[in-house]
C-alpha cells in the first residue's frame, strides 16, 4: 500500500468541512563578562541517526521523550537496514519529502504491524509540530497504519499538526476549524480522524542543505505513482545510528 502524508490542497479543503525590565551594569562587570567564556551547551542525550543519501547527509535527532514508540519504531527499522536503498518516491517542493517504503525499483518492502499513532499525545508533551526541518510519520487516511514510511517537512505545515482533545466526556468545549464546540462526547472526538494529524516525532539537525537539493528536483510520474516521483532517483544508501 502506498502511504502517503495528505498532500495540503486536500487536506484544507477538508478543513474547510470541519489562531522593559533593562539591567544595568558597571563598567568592572561588563568587563568581566565579555571575559568569561559562555558555558558550553551539554551535549543532547538523543538518539541520532544520519540518512547518507545520494545527495549528500542528512542528521535527524530523535525525540522519545515526546513519542516513545514512534521513535523506537524508526529505530528498529534503522537496525533493521529497511532503509538501505530505498528512495524518497513523492517529493513536492514547498511542501514535504517522504520515502522510506520503495526500493529503486518500486517495490514495497515488507514492514511490520503499524505503530500506534501519538501525535496529539506528543503535542501535549510541548513536541514539535509539523515545521521546517522536522520528521514525521506518513501513514494511509487510518490514523492507525503508520509503518516505515516517513516525511521531512519543507515548509511550516500547520495543517498537518494533531489537535489535541480536552479532558472530560463529554468535552466541555472544543474549538476545531473555526468553530466552538460544547458538550461533545469524548468517542466522537476520539473517532474523527481528522484531529489526529501526523506524528513529528524528530527534526534535522544537519543537512537541511540536502533537503533542499532533494525538494528542487524535478518530478513526474514514476512506477505505479503519477505525479511527484523524482526523476532522478534519490537514493538514501544507508541509515545509521549515530549515538
Amino acid at each position: 500500500m502506498h502511504r502517503v502524508c495528505v498532500s495540503r490542497f486536500t487536506a484544507a479543503r477538508r478543513l474547510l468541512v470541519r489562531g522593559l525590565l533593562g539591567v544595568v551594569l558597571s563598567a568592572p562587570v561588563v568587563a568581566s563578562l565579555a571575559q568569561t567564556p559562555a558555558p558550553a551547551s551539554p551535549p543532547s542525550a538523543n538518539p541520532r541517526v544520519r540518512l547518507t543519501t545520494s545527495l549528500g547527509d542528512i542528521v535527524l535527532e530523535l525525540y522519545p521523550d515526546k513519542a516513545p514508540k514512534t521513535v523506537e519504531n524508526f529505530l528498529q527499522y534503522v537496525r533493521d537496514k529497511h532503509y538501505d536503498g530505498t528512495i524518497f518516491h513523492r517529493v513536492i517542493n514547498n511542501f514535504m519529502i517522504q520515502g522510506g517504503g520503495f526500493d529503486a525499483k518500486y517495490q514495497e518492502k515488507p514492514t511490520r504491524a503499524p505503530v500506534a499513532h501519538e501525535g496529539q499525545a506528543a503535542i501535549e508533551k510541548g513536541g514539535p509540530r509539523n515545521v521546517i526541518g522536522t520528521v514525521a510519520m506518513a501513514r494511509t487516511n487510518d490514523p492507525q497504519s503508520a509503518t516505515a514510511q516517513f516525511f521531512i517537512n519543507v515548509r511550516d505545515n500547520a495543517f498537518l499538526d494533531p489537535t489535541p482533545i480536552p479532558p472530560g466526556d463529554p468535552v466541555p468545549r472544543f474549538e476545531y476549524g473555526g468553530r466552538v464546540y460544547e458538550n461533545i462526547r469524548r468517542a466522537q472526538l476520539l473517532a474523527a480522524s481528522q484531529l489526529y494529524g501526523y506524528t513529528v516525532f524528530g527534526r534535522v539537525t544537519s543537512g537541511m542543505e540536502v533537503v533542499n537539493k532533494i525538494k528542487a528536483v524535478p518530478t513526474g510520474a514514476g512506477g505505479p505513482f503519477p505525479t511527484d516521483v523524482p526523476k532522478t532517483s534519490v537514493t538514501i544508501l544507508k541509515a545509521t545510528l549515530e549515538k
